[in-house]
């Protein structure tokens, strides 16, 4: 039972290659317009917040930001290449913030071993989604979100309710609060995990593997490809990255409360969401996620600068995706109508 189709829709060279100009640009346009769109509106902003959108400070206030949301937005987005979806990203990353603090303030635990732990629990909870989704055969969206609200109760349950506050070494602090260049260090994390999963997915046999199982399942199984082990691996790889967003966030937060953390998981699965509608629309890529992120970043810092109001975030977010996901509608019909007007070789 498959919660997420991978299809891709951009066009190919072939397709291309028949076309005029302006043929070409009306099939690139819904392809990247969500890139001309994130382009558009940092250069509109920055022309009407001239004193304050273009600057520095606000870039490290974005960054600073929106890198957990990255995050969470890459770890979703793995187990949706092969056509499941994973909401323990936001449940979880209660429960491994909490964990990554109470377990050096509360029982001694040195800051790597806190790390390694909570890392080590991550990919156990990523294994047993696996097992449910693909041993199991429960769907992703229930099994995920029946496992995430099992560790939001227990994150109720080791907080009893209260903050987890102490003193953290430097070590851990410096975790988030290293400056690089200028820029905080979270974003400089995100490069770099997006960049091992954009060579994985695109140019070694699991990433081709994950998306032919995300596309069609039963027929990847008849082509000799492990299924239940590839998904599984997503799962556990899904887990890893958001037990090490929890950690992230703790040591920029440098307290555990059970309230925090929930907000994440919409945010972060609208990033994975437009990432399917851009670069290779109608599947799910490492650089679409990301500019998925920024447009969600620019035009909520943007709006707020302008003294939008408390709901303005979720509104955009929605309004957002509704817009993405027609732009991504538009490009599977103009491909649809190229294919049919494509004669066919002789």
């Amino acid at each position: 039972m498959q919660s997420i189709e991978s299809t891709a829709l951009e066009p190919t060279k072939s397709e291309m290659a028949g076309l005029s100009v302006g043929q070409k640009i009306g099939r690139l346009i819904p392809v990247y317009g969500l890139v001309i769109l994130t382009v558009g509106l940092i250069l509109l902003f920055s022309i009407l917040l001239p004193n304050t959108f273009p600057t520095v400070l606000n870039v490290r206030s974005i960054v600073s930001d929106k890198a957990i949301i990255a995050l969470l937005s890459l770890a979703a987005m793995i187990p949706m290449a092969s056509g499941r979806i994973d909401l323990t990203v936001g449940y979880g990353i209660v429960l491994w913030h909490i964990l990554a603090i109470s377990l050096q303030t509360a029982y001694g635990f040195p800051w790597p071993v806190a790390v390694l732990v909570v890392l080590a629990l991550g990919v156990i909870t990523g294994f047993l989604n696996g097992l449910l989704v693909e041993v199991a055969k429960i769907d992703s969206f229930i099994a995920t979100l029946g496992t995430g609200t099992v560790l939001y109760a227990l994150a109720l349950w080791h907080t009893g309710g209260r903050q987890v506050v102490g003193v953290l070494p430097q070590g851990f602090y410096d975790l988030n609060g290293t400056m690089v260049l200028g820029l905080p260090i979270t974003g400089f994390y995100v490069l770099a995990i997006a960049l091992v999963m954009w060579i994985v997915l695109e140019y070694l046999p699991i990433g081709r593997y994950l998306y032919a199982i995300g596309a069609n399942p039963k027929a990847a199984a008849l082509n000799g490809i492990p299924v239940r082990k590839f998904v599984i691996g997503a799962f556990v790889t899904s887990g890893f990255l958001a037990a090490l967003t929890g950690v992230l966030l703790a040591s920029k937060l440098r307290i555990g409360q059970a309230s925090v953390g929930l907000e994440y998981l919409l945010p972060a699965l609208v990033g994975a969401f437009l990432g399917s509608t851009t670069i290779k629309p109608g599947r799910v890529n490492v650089w679409g996620t990301l500019i998925g992120v920024i447009i969600l970043a620019v035009g909520i810092s943007g709006i707020q600068q302008f003294g939008g109001s408390f709901f303005v975030e979720p509104l955009f977010n929605g309004v957002t995706l509704l817009v993405a996901i027609g732009i991504a509608g538009y490009a599977q019909r103009k491909r649809g109508a190229v294919r049919r007007t494509t004669p066919a070789p002789k």
